[in-house]
């Protein structure tokens, strides 16, 4: 997450914490990624609630509020690798469906994207993370 938070792909503007009281409960983060056709996306990753705060409420509000946020942007596109029950409630859909292509194998349920207001239906291409993921392993929400 440092190497993450130290590039230039980093939205500080659209990471998000969830406090309970002085304690962090969650987090997500939202970097700069593009397709290989040349077009900008934003990557959803990591997504992170406390084991002790899941299943109340923390996380979705934070991937909302970042999706709302993320929807005053002129990115079309937030792609992300997760579970397949979880992501589709705020609007993610398989990103094969797209024409969006993970850059490494996953299994298709788990590669999901979400079309912003700039979203166009000619952007497809695979997706190049910023170099920071390549540091962590693959990015998973």
């Amino acid at each position: 997450m440092d190497a993450l938070r130290a590039g230039d792909a980093y939205m500080p503007e659209l990471c998000l914490v969830a406090l309970d009281g002085d304690t962090v409960a969650g987090h997500i983060a939202f970097s700069r990624a593009h397709l290989d056709s040349g077009h900008p996306a934003l990557a959803l990753a990591p997504v992170g609630v406390l084991c002790e705060r899941q299943g109340h409420g923390a996380g979705s509000a934070l991937v909302r509020e970042g999706l709302q946020r993320a929807a005053q942007t002129q990115l079309g596109l937030v792609v992300v690798l997760g579970t397949p029950a979880y992501y589709p409630r705020f609007g993610f859909e398989p990103a094969g469906d797209l024409g969006i292509e993970a850059p490494f194998p996953v299994p298709a349920e788990a590669w999901m994207a979400h079309r912003l207001p700039a979203y166009r239906a000619e952007v497809r291409g695979r997706v190049v993370y910023p170099p920071a993921f390549a540091e962590a392993g693959e990015p998973e929400g």
